[in-house]
């Protein structure tokens, strides 16, 4: 007995470093609105052969715009050049975009795009509506999302880490 006393009397006691971490984090996002909305110019452009423009005419031509109104087509009058021979001809238009007024074109009432400008190229996103939107952690470790109204998000995590020395 007496050996076994001296025996652990005599051992080196053992020591270890421990850490213990938990970590939790919830991520709760409402998005904006927006609205991207680029106006389109009007534009127009004649090809052919074998044509000329009639007596006292033109090709079509552009006519200015004002501060509330496109520019817009002011057509020609044509005729084929030389009577029973081959012609071809081709025109294009396009109708571009009136100005806005300066601080009109896009309302947006909670979140929600309500109306915007009709350009020829608009991108819109309405916003997110929270609603019911949470999240909780519990000391467990119990993640609980709810998902909120359009255009919302909702992260949730646990990382727990253990090291020993």
């Amino acid at each position: 007995m007496k050996k076994l006393l001296l025996l652990l009397l005599l051992a080196a006691p053992a020591s270890a470093d421990m850490t213990h971490n938990i970590t939790t984090s919830t991520q709760l996002t409402v998005n904006g609105a927006y609205t991207d909305a680029s106006r389109i110019g009007s534009t127009y452009a004649v090809s052919g052969s074998n044509i000329k423009v009639a007596t006292d005419q033109h090709f079509g031509k552009l006519t200015a715009g004002t501060a509330t109104t496109a520019a817009t087509l002011d057509v020609g009058a044509y005729d084929v050049n030389t009577t029973g021979a081959a012609f071809s001809f081709s025109e294009s238009w396009t109708q571009g975009d009136a100005p806005a007024a300066i601080g009109s074109g896009v309302d947006v009432t909670s979140g929600v795009v309500a109306d915007m400008p009709a350009y020829g190229e608009t991108l819109t996103m309405s916003g997110g509506v929270a609603g019911s939107l949470a999240g909780t952690i519990t000391s467990a470790g119990v993640v609980t999302l709810t998902a909120g109204g359009a255009n919302t998000s909702a992260i949730g995590s646990v990382v727990t880490s253990v090291t020993v020395k």
